[in-house]
């Protein structure tokens, strides 16, 4: 001021959009963080991104993750999810560690969530009671975490809360924040709850729901209304596919909730059930009886389309499904061989290209290649893999004719359709330290800057990023047309 000691004009006062300053920090703040642990580790490779001791064959570079923390010690990597909406963003499930650390965490599973520009530390570590067999994210901005459990419970976590809600425990001289679920459905005591084991957890939004969202609440910023703009999916082993609201509170309650006893007190992201589909009735078909109950394995639906979904058996048949109950055609998906199988369809993939079709991975080894209005697979592979289970399979974000395949020999297999239709194009064994599970992460919006890359976590619980060689990353001219004509020949 002028030093003069006269007040300000109010008038003139500078105006603050406060809400474009904080989203401007947020991201200044990672861009900073990144460069700094980027010039921490330059000289002192140790785990860093730059050392190469670790890159496959079939990568260019790769970094890994510092999983080398006291509470990470001596636990196996039981699942991997990757972010659709924040594609650097990662989650990592834990088992329950194999000799004890700390009575707080002996009996919890350990969640990290991970930037995979930032692998000194996760973001966030959270921690469930009950053994996680699923999670996703939410679809659009990646601050809640959905996960399902072998008891049948469906949690979330909102990763924007307050840590002083959570529990911290001293470890070395770090406090780390243990963060307990948000909600659990576990407090819902009525009949709509899973008994059985959770097989899948996944989001179902449409743009409709986006629009709506605005209007219900036009204070809320853009990106915090369209994660919440969507349901979850939670598909069990007995055939039950419920479907969930997602409901933010418009205040926390630190003292809890009388009637939401699975909200922990100062939470405010809840699930509220709206409808449940039972496919074990669909699948009751008198040629299935000799076969008993048919087991379901995994769900997806149809990005393009979300009323439409497609699920996984233990009889080597997928079943097709709308939520709304409506007839479809077909409603089965059957392997090129006649007749019933007891074969397990262990993964399913739809294309993240808007094409209506879907990869099939079966205990028998074979994969499929299905289009959604056709009952027989366009293509089929029963050799790929040498009658090896296919236990993993992931469609490439970046490429729509590259697909990736894992095997429970610790084979990873990658598939170039282009290039070739009759095998994969590239096959890479993980030894000594085998491969446990594996996710892919990949981004082609940007021309110069798109990546593909192999999230593999091994036995022994190290987890590593490879980031697969340009050929495979780097979108083709006409990529998807000439995809289009390679399938129409198929037909």
């Amino acid at each position: 001021g002028s030093g003069s000691g006269e007040l300000c004009d109010v008038a003139t006062a500078p105006k603050v959009d406060t809400p474009r300053l904080s989203s401007f920090l947020r991201a200044a703040c990672q861009v900073i963080a990144v460069l700094l642990e980027e010039d921490r580790l330059g000289p002192e490779p140790g785990w860093s991104p730059g050392t190469q001791d670790g890159t496959l064959p079939i990568s260019d570079r790769s970094s890994q993750l510092n999983t080398g923390l006291p509470f990470l010690q001596n636990r196996t990597v039981l699942c991997l999810c990757a972010s659709r909406g924040q594609r650097q963003t990662l989650v990592s499930v834990h088992g329950l560690p194999g000799a004890p650390f700390a009575p707080a965490l002996d009996s919890r599973y350990v969640l990290c969530v991970w930037d995979i520009w930032q692998p000194s530390g996760p973001q966030k570590v959270l921690i469930c009671e009950s053994k996680v067999t699923c999670c996703c994210f939410s679809p659009f901005k990646a601050f809640l975490l959905f996960a399902g459990t072998v008891h049948g419970s469906v949690v979330v976590w909102d990763l924007r809360e307050d840590s002083r809600i959570h529990r911290y425990v001293k470890l070395g001289d770090c406090f780390w924040t243990f963060r307990t679920a948000t909600f659990s459905t576990d407090g819902i005591l009525t009949s709509v709850n899973h008994c059985s084991p959770v097989q899948a957890v996944e989001p179902v939004s449409t743009s409709v729901y986006r629009k709506q969202s605005f209007v219900l609440s036009p204070f809320s910023t853009q990106e915090e209304m369209s994660g919440l703009s969507f349901h979850v999916a939670s598909l069990d082993e007995s055939g039950v596919l419920n479907v969930w609201v997602v409901v933010e509170l418009p205040k926390a309650d630190i003292a809890g909730s009388v009637s939401d006893l699975g909200l922990i007190p100062g939470g405010r992201v809840k699930l509220v059930h709206s409808a449940v589909v039972r496919l074990s009735d669909r699948l009751s078909h008198t040629c299935f009886e000799f076969w008993g109950a048919t087991q379901t394995l995994n769900v997806k639906f149809l990005p393009s389309d979300p009323s439409h979904f497609i699920v996984g058996t233990d009889v080597g048949l997928i079943s097709h499904g709308t939520r709304q109950d409506l007839k479809v055609s077909p409603k089965l998906y059957k392997p090129q061989q006649p007749g019933m199988r007891p074969v397990k369809v262990n993964v399913i993939d739809f294309s993240p290209f808007g094409e209506p079709v879907f990869l099939a991975g079966c205990s028998d080894g074979s994969l499929r290649l299905h289009q959604l209005t056709s009952e027989r697979p366009l293509l089929q592979w029963d050799c790929s893999t040498d009658g090896h289970a296919v236990t993993g399979l992931h469609w490439s974000l970046t490429r729509p004719a590259v697909f990736l395949a894992q095997d429970d020999t610790s084979c990873i297999y990658v598939w170039d359709l282009l290039e070739s239709d009759l095998g994969p194009v590239a096959k890479q064994r993980i030894s000594p330290d085998r491969l446990a599970v594996m996710t892919v992460m990949g981004e082609a919006e940007k021309a110069n800057g798109c990546f593909l890359a192999l999230v593999l976590a091994r036995a022994s619980g190290r987890v590593d990023v490879q980031y697969l060689k340009r050929t495979w990353a780097a979108p083709v001219a006409d990529e998807l047309r000439k995809l289009q004509l390679l399938l129409r020949e198929a037909l």
